[in-house]
């Protein structure tokens, strides 16, 4: 697929790899639907992909909330004429042990509120707007291209029983939707990164991000343009399919 005057909707598009995503995309010539539950960060970016020459429209909804991500495919399609690419990225973190225990004290457990939050983010909400995208894009007749992003962490990651899970979940849907949504003209990939230097690792202490750089193979942490780059090569090669492309330096957890 030409990236040219073709339309892209990104969740989680306020900052981080979302952000990243669109200004890449942008700079191709794709039109970009900036969607994020904060609407104050969707101004930056939108005029990141507005210096690029794009044309960009903000709109703020729940991903996880099915009328809001209904709402905005809708919308996206009413205001460019055309959707194309739907880029699942909203994401969030309640890391935790499953339970915590000392010398054989029983002290803590991993909330269900804190599970059940990662698990609609991160999981129901790509669901949802894989849905949405599907159904637009099939009355539109031009076919299209999903990409849901996954992590390195659906390997499973220490302390994150509920992310690594909604990971590992969205890998599976990924490739359930590449069988199901090929006849329709739609593919479904996904993106797995590793550790990327987004707003998350830059709250980290110096120490920390060392050590974690030491333990990938090419020594240091990802840059969000790298994950922007592969975004682009899926969308542009109509024969990746059904696959997640891994982001990650080599890392193994």
């Amino acid at each position: 697929m030409e990236l040219s005057d073709r339309t892209v909707l990104i969740t989680g598009a306020g900052r981080g790899l979302g952000a990243a995503m669109a200004v890449g995309l942008a700079a191709k010539g794709a039109d970009i639907a900036l969607v994020d539950i904060d609407a104050a960060t969707l101004a930056d970016t939108r005029s990141k992909c507005e210096s690029q020459g794009a044309r960009a429209r903000c709109y703020t909804a729940n991903v996880a909330d099915e009328d809001q991500v209904a709402a905005v495919y809708a919308r996206t399609v009413r205001d460019f004429g055309r959707l194309d690419v739907s880029i699942a990225n909203a994401g969030i973190l309640r890391d935790g042990l499953l339970v915590k225990a000392r010398d054989g004290e029983f002290l803590d457990k991993l909330s269900l509120s804190d599970w059940q939050a990662v698990i609609d983010v991160n999981l129901t909400a790509v669901f949802l707007c894989g849905r949405e995208a599907a159904e637009q894009m099939i009355r539109l007749g031009n076919g299209g291209c999903i990409i849901n992003v996954s992590s390195i962490s659906r390997h499973g990651n220490f302390g994150q029983s509920n992310y690594s899970a909604a990971k590992a979940a969205v890998a599976a849907l990924t490739v359930v939707w590449a069988k199901e949504l090929a006849r329709h003209g739609i593919r479904s990939n996904a993106i797995a990164p590793g550790f990327v230097e987004t707003e998350i690792l830059a709250a980290m202490r110096s120490e920390i991000l060392e050590k974690m750089a030491a333990s990938i193979p090419v020594g240091r942490i990802g840059r969000p343009e790298e994950v922007a780059h592969a975004a682009a090569f899926v969308i542009e090669n109509d024969y990746v399919n059904g696959r997640v492309i891994e982001v990650d330096g080599g890392q193994r957890l």
